[in-house]
């Protein structure tokens, strides 16, 4: 088999930068290439070839992929939930554009695999909340949600009408502390392990007791590599995986925090990202992902309060 040489599209934000991490591991360093619209990340830097691209300047990107001959991209540029709802327009022109304009790409120069994000931000206040199945209402009310759902969609229809193999992942909440969120409504749950560290004390834009699915960053890279690497055959989802890790709400994560740091106290003044977490799922049903590609996830709640703190102590030097 001839060797693939993957394109990183949005690579420096929290999934992006991790992901280049293990895909360079496993194809090497020459045959990676992480571009972004911003500077460098500093956790790239030194390890390899970096590019500076717009996810929206398609000329550009077809003629990246023509010159290096790149095989796989992984689109990872897009608007997130929270700051898709203070500028709607913005949401839909760089996560519907960016993606169509791969798409067509992909299908002229016949990409062998394309990797796009989805997230649970497709379901709604009409899908069930606990253990929400891979096939349901779908019904989402957020901009966000609404451009992965029409992603998704656009997937399964370039993958039936020209013969492609574009693969996607219903991402839930992921936590990382080599890599900040980028405006979504989980991320709580990141912000939550610096301010615990450095303040010692937090301020929950959530409710207390609202419940999400979640997923250590580690689990989430690793399901995105062993999906791209399963069987097309194998693979029977239409639209993105249900991918299930973890489920907490605001006063669990900070009772487990307690657990590492005493003093730590937590305290609540939900927000606009309130109503938008209200509509969506409690917890995730991912049978499907288990029957086709054999995912399971390896971090639960407590291990995964445990590798976060190390891990933003020893990033923030403490």
């Amino acid at each position: 088999m001839s060797q693939e040489k993957v394109l990183l599209l949005g690579a420096g934000g929290q999934i992006g930068v991790e992901l280049t991490e293990q895909l360079r591991k496993k194809f090497g360093a020459d045959n990676v290439l992480p571009t972004d619209i911003r500077a460098e990340h500093p956790l790239l830097e030194s390890m390899g070839r970096y590019a500076v691209v717009d996810a929206l300047d398609t000329q550009k990107i077809k003629e990246l992929i023509q010159e290096e001959g790149f095989t796989q991209v992984y689109l990872l540029a897009a608007v997130l939930s929270a700051t898709g709802e203070q500028n709607p327009q913005l949401a839909w022109k760089v996560n519907m554009d960016s993606l169509l304009g791969l798409l067509e790409i992909g299908k002229e120069l016949k990409l062998n695999k394309i990797f796009w994000p989805s997230s649970i931000a497709v379901f709604g206040p009409t899908s069930p909340k606990q253990n929400t199945p891979q096939s349901t209402v779908i019904e989402p009310s957020s901009m966000y949600g609404i451009t992965k759902y029409a992603g998704e969609n656009l997937c399964a229809y370039y993958n039936k009408k020209f013969d492609m193999d574009i693969r996607s992942i219903r991402y839930p909440g992921l936590i990382s502390y080599k890599s900040p969120p980028g405006g979504g409504t989980t991320d709580y749950a990141v912000d939550i392990f610096h301010k615990a560290i450095a303040e010692g004390s937090f301020t929950s834009f959530l409710s207390e007791d609202t419940y999400l699915p979640m997923m250590f960053m580690e689990d989430a890279i690793r399901a995105t590599i062993e999906l791209m690497d399963a069987p097309k055959e194998n693979l029977k989802a239409q639209g993105g995986y249900n991918l299930s890790g973890m489920s907490f709400s605001p006063k669990e994560i900070a009772a487990a925090i307690t657990k590492h740091i005493p003093s730590f106290t937590i305290d609540y003044a939900p927000d606009f990202r309130q109503q938008i977490a209200n509509d969506w799922p409690a917890s995730i049903d991912d049978t499907q992902a288990q029957k086709d590609w054999n995912w399971k996830a390896n971090y639960d709640l407590p291990a995964m309060v445990k590798a976060m703190l190390v891990g933003v102590k020893d990033t923030a030097h403490v």
